[in-house]
């Protein structure tokens, strides 16, 4: 990492945030909204004799900063086209995610607007060491779940756009406001975090057809999606080519929260790889989409057409006691290379 660069776009953040203290706008700092207030009032209503829980690795207050200081660093790199200095900032799919909006916009990728967050910071113990928070906040008008993680220094590391006004989540929240993290392999819920992203993946390949079908609901990011592989499969056989889609979890971190009905609330990326393949004479060609040319300039290609997406889900998954298909509630995603001859 370049710390100084990083320390120069944190200068600028610092004096944006000084300058327009109490905004919530993409410059200064967002409040720390509902849950840090919810945790002020909890605290100052519990009986003096309750035991006072130990300081989380994490406190709402630091949670709200690390919050506060991306959302101004961000919009200022998005204003000078600095992705090498915007790497420092994301990690995991939000990399590969942040890096496309620079090179598909010519290095000037839209900048946001930021409404006040709601932070859900799970309890972490002192000296945790993969700490992450989740916050869900208005972002260019559209509810959107982001998580934070840390390692050394904090980084995005995922952000997906909620589907509607009914996927706001009941996070469980204790006393003090803090959320709880629900382990890889908790069992107390329909489907583990651990396998979340390789059931989803089955899903949508296969749909209703699949080993997965039924632990997913129905809809455009399960079974549409698989019935439009098939569709454009079966498309393709007929004018001569070959095509195939294919999702994996990969390495991907994925993020749990306990919801306040005893299920989970769970973020997490896919990639979706599709290739396309002639099969027949010479003046046979592929069309390259819109959303590939910024690597792929050419209208057409000739042999074969790769392109690949990071997707990010939240999907909520009900309690193991009331057995349920999960939904995906959330979701942001975009084509992060293409290759083709």
């Amino acid at each position: 990492m370049r710390v100084h660069g990083r320390r120069k776009a944190l200068a600028l953040a610092a004096v944006l945030l000084a300058g327009a203290s109490g905004c919530s706008g993409p410059a200064g700092g967002p409040s720390t909204g509902p849950s840090t207030s919810a945790a002020a009032a909890s605290a100052s209503a519990a009986p003096s004799a309750s035991p006072v829980p130990a300081e989380p690795e994490v406190t709402l207050d630091e949670a709200a900063e690390v919050f506060s200081t991306f959302v101004a660093t961000d919009n200022v790199l998005r204003a000078s086209g600095d992705l090498r200095l915007a790497m420092e900032y994301v990690r995991d799919a939000e990399a590969r995610l942040t890096a496309v909006a620079y090179l598909s916009s010519g290095g000037r990728p839209p900048r946001h607007t930021w409404g006040t967050p709601t932070l859900y910071v799970p309890r972490f113990p002192q000296g945790a060491s993969a700490a992450w928070f989740s916050v869900l906040a208005d972002r260019d008008g559209e509810l959107t779940m982001l998580t934070f993680a840390r390692n050394g220094d904090w980084r995005l590391s995922a952000a997906a756009r909620l589907l509607d006004a009914d996927s706001r989540p009941s996070i469980e929240l204790d006393a003090q406001g803090y959320a709880t993290a629900i382990a890889d392999d908790d069992r107390s819920v329909t489907i583990r975090p651990q396998l979340i992203g390789p059931l989803h993946a089955t899903v949508a390949e296969t749909g209703t057809d699949g080993v997965a079908a039924g632990l997913l609901a129905d809809g455009p990011h399960t079974t549409e999606v698989a019935r439009q592989i098939t569709e454009a499969r079966e498309r393709a056989k007929k004018n001569g080519f070959s095509y195939d889609s294919i999702f994996q979890a990969g390495d991907f971190p994925v993020y749990g929260l306990r919801t306040a009905d005893g299920g989970a609330l769970i973020q997490y990326s896919l990639s979706r790889t599709t290739t396309t393949t002639t099969k027949t004479a010479e003046d046979d060609y592929i069309p390259v989409p819109e959303s590939a040319r910024w690597s792929i300039s050419a209208p057409v290609v000739r042999r074969n057409l790769r392109l690949t997406e990071i997707n990010t889900y939240v999907t909520a998954v009900p309690p193991a006691r009331a057995p349920a298909a999960a939904k995906v509630v959330g979701h942001a995603g975009a084509l992060t290379k293409a290759t083709g001859q």
